[in-house]
């Protein structure tokens, strides 16, 4: 019985995580970070408008949102567990194209492995600027 309901659980994980639904307006500017535009941040804001971009573009807004937890960690909660250095990145980057679990609780992040490792660093880039 046990064992049914685990495999259950990863079923409805795994669909919500390959869902392509569409999102409502609200969902996409409530992602998106105020921005300031000075010669200093100019690289990083087209990094993080990028990053954004990618993640909107697949199917990460499925399990997670910028400051609430869903399925999987808040995008801040990751931001501020991490530092952002170049080893992190990769190691983030890995994780969301290999999946796993362990690190925020039992429930596994599907892997993808059609992003390219390059996307993927994009990605974990814009959620790591978003630390407080």
């Amino acid at each position: 019985m046990k064992k049914t309901f685990v495999i259950f659980g990863l079923a409805l994980v795994v669909a919500a995580c390959n869902s392509n639904s569409k999102k409502s307006a609200s969902d996409s500017t409530a992602t998106t970070p105020a921005a300031t535009s000075t010669p200093a941040t100019t690289s990083s804001a087209a990094a993080d408008t990028a990053g954004l971009a990618l993640i909107k573009k697949n199917d990460c807004l499925t399990c997670h949102k910028v400051d609430q937890k869903v399925i999987g960690p808040a995008y801040q909660d990751v931001a501020n567990k991490y530092t952002s250095s170049p080893a992190v990145i990769d190691t983030l980057a890995n994780k969301v194209i290999k999946g796993g679990s362990g690190n925020w609780g039992t429930v596994a992040m599907s892997p993808h492995p059609a992003l390219s490792e390059a996307d993927a660093q994009e990605m974990i880039k814009y959620i790591l600027s978003l630390k407080k």
